[in-house]
């Protein structure tokens, strides 16, 4: 008797791990700019290809303010920021995944007076950053704070981060194990620091390379980029491509690795890696003739020190002031350039491989899940684009309202924010793609 008990607990205990692991595996999760892997990439599969503002759409929620930051999900929650009031009022806005409504609705920063902005920034353009039970949310100059998810309450903020952004923030968050790490790259000064994540301490700051920024007019030192973080044989890195430069650092340490120096203008794309290869535009230079110039490179990170001779793999030309950062999948990068040209390159030599030009302003990043590309403009049309060699455009979106923020895939649903609407996008739940 006590055999067949033992065998019977065993079994539920083996039950009980596997709906724990299923459980796991079916949360909604989309944690930072760009997804978990801060790629655009997601592994979801059965969303809807077509939709307008009633069609295929779980719930949209109109959202007060102005804010171009991307959603951030895990589990029944979204999050993303806005600012009212003129942009004074800061906020933190969570929704319930399932049915839309807002569960939190509070001003984590108020200023009585506020720096300019870009007309097409805003003040709460960074997108935060999700674990269990805290979410971590930036404006810039104006605050970083850490929230209880449960509760909404702060639990930590830091206000004393400052630099001159002129045109207002930009750069998105990053969770690196015990850290939050934050980019603070203005025309003044350019940092980049690690908080610890559960106290908002500064862990370390390093700060850009005096050496190659001194050169650089004032209004061109400032850069929007949001990090990744690498492994190269073992060891992590942090990419990081300002104006002046690409900097590969520990990020455990915030020491320097590599270098590639190229710029003397802002970079607002943020780089992308691939099968152990890293992809990057950077910012603009004035060659002999007097002309701009800008490119996107291809980088073996394995390097130490200056390693543009031996480290840059190709590069192409570019139009200059690129906003939304390329998609590399199964060995070809997508993207659509500052003139509204959409690129295929072949990852291998950075050769075209088909070339497309399209209608409208592209300030949205790519996302892809199922074979399927989605590229979305501010005219609030969404591009649905199967992969491969040859161009194919499969469907052709529109919301109500512009589309700013780059969308969120998580649940079996897109998630896209537009200038008035939240929007999650998704088939009933007894539809059969």
């Amino acid at each position: 008797m006590q055999g067949i008990r033992a065998v019977i607990y065993s079994i539920l205990a083996l039950l009980s791990i596997t709906f724990a692991l299923t459980a796991q595996d079916n949360t909604a999760s989309w944690t930072h700019f760009r997804g978990n892997h801060l790629d655009g990439i997601s592994g979801e599969s059965g969303l809807p290809v077509s939709w307008d503002d009633s069609t295929n759409i779980a719930w949209k929620t109109a959202i007060e303010g102005k804010g171009w930051s991307s959603p951030i999900i895990l589990g029944e929650q979204v999050w993303l920021t806005t600012a009212t009031g003129a942009g004074k009022e800061m906020r933190a806005v969570c929704l319930d995944f399932k049915s839309g409504e807002i569960i939190h609705n509070r001003i984590i920063f108020n200023h009585d007076s506020l720096y300019r902005i870009h007309a097409i920034n805003s003040y709460a353009t960074p997108t935060g950053a999700i674990e269990t039970g805290r979410v971590y949310l930036h404006f810039g100059r104006y605050g970083t704070a850490c929230l209880d998810t449960e509760s909404g309450e702060t639990i930590w903020e830091r206000t004393d981060m400052q630099v001159e952004h002129i045109q207002g923030p930009a750069s998105s968050l990053l969770i690196y194990e015990d850290k939050l790490i934050v980019h603070m790259e203005g025309s003044d000064f350019q940092y980049i620091t690690a908080l610890d994540k559960k106290t908002g301490e500064t862990i370390w700051r390093t700060d850009r390379p005096e050496e190659l920024y001194s050169p650089i007019e004032y209004i061109g030192k400032k850069a929007y980029i949001t990090p990744i973080i690498i492994d190269v044989n073992g060891r992590k890195l942090m990419i990081s491509n300002g104006s002046a430069a690409c900097i590969a650092y520990d990020p455990d340490t915030g020491e320097e690795v590599w270098r590639i120096v190229f710029g003397e203008d802002s970079t607002i794309a943020m780089p992308t890696e691939s099968n152990g290869l890293v992809y990057y535009y950077v910012g603009f230079e004035t060659d002999t003739a007097g002309e701009k110039i800008s490119k996107l490179m291809a980088v073996d990170p394995d390097g130490e020190g200056d390693i543009e001779e031996s480290n840059v793999l190709w590069s192409v030309e570019t139009p200059i002031l690129q906003l939304l950062s390329p998609l590399v999948k199964d060995g070809l990068l997508y993207t659509i350039d500052s003139r509204s040209e959409m690129w295929c390159l072949d990852t291998s030599d950075g050769s075209t491989v088909w070339s497309e030009g399209m209608k409208g302003k592209f300030h949205s990043s790519p996302v892809y899940t199922n074979g399927l590309l989605y590229f979305s403009s501010t005219r609030g049309y969404t591009y649905v684009i199967k992969e491969g060699q040859e161009l194919d455009i499969v469907a052709e979106n529109k919301l109500e309202g512009e589309i700013w923020a780059t969308p969120a895939i998580a649940g079996g649903a897109i998630f896209i924010r537009t200038s008035k609407y939240l929007y999650k996008i998704g088939y009933p739940w007894d539809h059969q793609p």
